[in-house]
């Protein structure tokens, strides 16, 4: 298959292909993007393409596995590894789109943290807003050890204060 053939047969599944990206993402953005992936791998690996054989299908098969390694990545980009000999795992959300019900329970978590003793109240602080144990140890002058604990203290009362809520604080 020469390219003008091959680019001829890309051109005429366009069509499908916008379609296709519909069932990934909403954004009109997003899916110009993936179509975009999509179409640039298939003519960056036109050689690997098996002339007679089922080309949307191709296509289709690279825009998902384009789709899910973009996913995959973007997922590993929002955790964070902490180095210290706990070695947590923690995903940061990016986005965030403030409704009633989270700012009423941001007011009320606001409320609960005023309740906390002043030797709970700021390590716990101090790790919502990202420092690393390590960083609170140094920054409050007190053993790392000392700071987990508070920080479990402080989450146990945050919890009892906010036992209406069911997720865990």
């Amino acid at each position: 298959m020469t390219a003008v053939e091959f680019n001829t047969e890309l051109l005429k599944l366009q069509d499908s292909l916008v379609r296709f990206t519909r069932k990934f993402t909403n954004s009109k953005e997003e899916s110009d993007d993936l179509l975009q992936e999509t179409l640039f791998k298939a003519l960056k690996y036109r050689d690997k393409y098996t002339q007679n054989t089922n080309m949307k299908a191709w296509l289709f098969t690279i825009m998902r596995n384009t789709f899910i390694n973009s996913y995959h990545k973007a997922q590993r980009a929002k955790t964070y590894i902490d180095t210290s000999e706990n070695e947590f795992v923690i995903n940061s959300f990016t986005s965030f789109h403030a409704s009633p019900e989270s700012n009423y329970a941001y007011k009320e978590l606001g409320n609960a943290m005023k309740k906390l003793e002043p030797e709970l109240k700021t390590p716990i602080e101090m790790y919502f807003t990202g420092f690393k144990y390590r960083e609170i140890a140094d920054e409050i002058e007190i053993p790392i050890g000392t700071v987990k604990n508070r920080i479990f203290l402080a989450r146990k009362k945050l919890a009892d204060i906010l036992k209406d809520y069911n997720e865990v604080v």
